[in-house]
């Protein structure tokens, strides 16, 4: 991308003028060793709510803030939670893309982006059936308003959710477009992550704890990818620094 190659680029000259020498690779030096701070204080946190799922400090959360979102169903909101939920399923994501597809080719006419989002949301998918079957945490007793059928934490809606939407969140800050329509992009996405996850909730099919967890680990591919897919496209490019 072009803006992580100028911005590389700038890196690498204010680095060079401050400590007084050539530092070609500090500034790739200095990205990784900050994505790796953000992924493994996420990695932590993940680990750390992992850890205290049995205790009763986390129940007694889980079941205040369960009883506190359910206690304002009513036959429209739960018609908007189920419409939401499905939209992140399988299906939802189906079309999604689909959309996404035919701007990219109108608008952007690349496909780069759009294998990127299906490799985010894939590796997301695997991930979040790996640390399931891992974990192996039941779902909540209580009536479930909606079908399920796999394990609980961490939530599969709420972790491709913050992945999909959140690396779409990247993208929108990259792309040069009308501001207007680059905020509205971003908030939609945003709104679409919290409702997703706090439908699984209103529904009764997961735990507060289950997509806090799924967040967490949806963030954690966003950094992971946003990293790699930088890296290859600057390593590509064979990058060189501009004249400022």
């Amino acid at each position: 991308m072009k803006n992580n190659k100028l911005l590389i680029g700038r890196l690498n000259t204010f680095l060079s003028q401050t400590f007084h020498r050539d530092a070609v690779t500090f500034p790739y030096v200095i990205t990784i060793f900050v994505a790796l701070i953000v992924a493994v204080f996420g990695i932590h946190l993940f680990v750390d709510l992992t850890t205290n799922l049995e205790s009763a400090a986390l129940a007694n959360y889980d079941q205040q803030i369960t009883e506190y979102v359910i206690s304002y169903r009513s036959p429209s909101l739960t018609k908007y939670f189920v419409f939401i939920t499905h939209v992140g399923d399988v299906f939802g994501y189906f079309f999604v893309l689909i959309v996404l597809a035919v701007m990219s080719a109108i608008h952007f006419k690349s496909w780069k982006n759009m294998l990127q989002i299906i490799i985010v949301l894939v590796f997301s998918a695997l991930s979040n059936m790996a640390l399931k079957s891992f974990i192996n945490r039941a779902r909540p007793s209580t009536d479930h308003m909606v079908l399920v059928e796999t394990l609980s934490f961490p939530s599969g809606h709420a972790m491709s959710a913050m992945a999909f939407y959140g690396f779409l969140i990247y993208l929108f800050c990259q792309f040069k477009i009308n501001r207007l329509l680059k905020i509205a992009g971003i908030l939609i996405a945003l709104l679409l992550i919290l409702s997703i996850g706090l439908s699984r909730i209103y529904l009764g099919v997961h735990f507060p704890s289950d997509i806090a967890g799924g967040f967490i680990a949806g963030f954690v591919c966003v950094v992971f990818c946003v990293l790699i897919f930088s890296f290859i496209d600057v390593f590509k490019s064979d990058v060189k620094t501009p004249d400022l």
